[in-house]
């Protein structure tokens, strides 16, 4: 099913939604639609129009992030060293996840409020047990080491990164923690 191309004024106002919520999410903010509208200078109805729920305008503002992951990840399994494909997959989720304060909430949600983003966290997870499952055949990762543990062990950096590294070398303190988890995933 394809949708019909918004009007230039609908499109606006759907962008300018937007914007605001993205800089509502890296205030720290919770995303209220009716403070939307009104920091946007718009009705509650035109936001209603656009995202009938807080979620589904969260999960789209996480969409750039998530199809940036997505497509490193696919381009990180043509990769022929599956230890650098692995380890760069990482790092890059890890500092999608410090850059952007979306991506802890959409990515944790049970439920999806938009099929976009149930599609983008499938092929996410798909890619990441690709790449730890080459890189374990490869026997460059510990054998133990499984896909379920890889969230956990990169929500866990992220939030570490956050709440111990300054803003400005936040990226910073996120790669040294994944360099170390990472030395002690790999064999050898």
């Amino acid at each position: 099913m394809t949708t019909a191309p918004l009007r230039k004024d609908a499109a606006r106002n759907w962008e300018r939604i937007v914007a605001v919520a993205r800089e509502l999410v890296d205030e720290g903010t919770p995303l209220q639609l009716n403070d939307i509208a009104r920091r946007a200078g718009m009705g509650v109805g035109t936001v209603y129009r656009h995202f009938p729920t807080a979620e589904a305008l969260l999960e789209t503002v996480a969409t750039p992030s998530l199809e940036a992951l997505a497509g490193h990840g696919e381009r990180a399994l043509a990769d022929d060293d599956p230890g650098r494909a692995l380890a760069g997959f990482l790092a890059r989720t890890i500092e999608a996840q410090v850059t952007d304060a979306s991506l802890s909430t959409v990515t944790a949600a049970p439920t999806d409020a938009l099929p976009r983003t149930t599609e983008l966290k499938r092929t996410i997870r798909s890619v990441g047990r690709e790449l730890l499952a080459r890189a374990r055949a490869a026997d460059v990762v510990r054998a133990d080491l499984t896909s379920d543990d890889l969230v956990p062990l990169m929500c866990g950096i992220a939030y570490a990164a956050n709440v111990h590294g300054e803003p400005a070398v936040r990226v910073e303190t996120a790669r040294r923690y994944l360099a170390a988890l990472l030395e002690g995933l790999y064999v050898g």
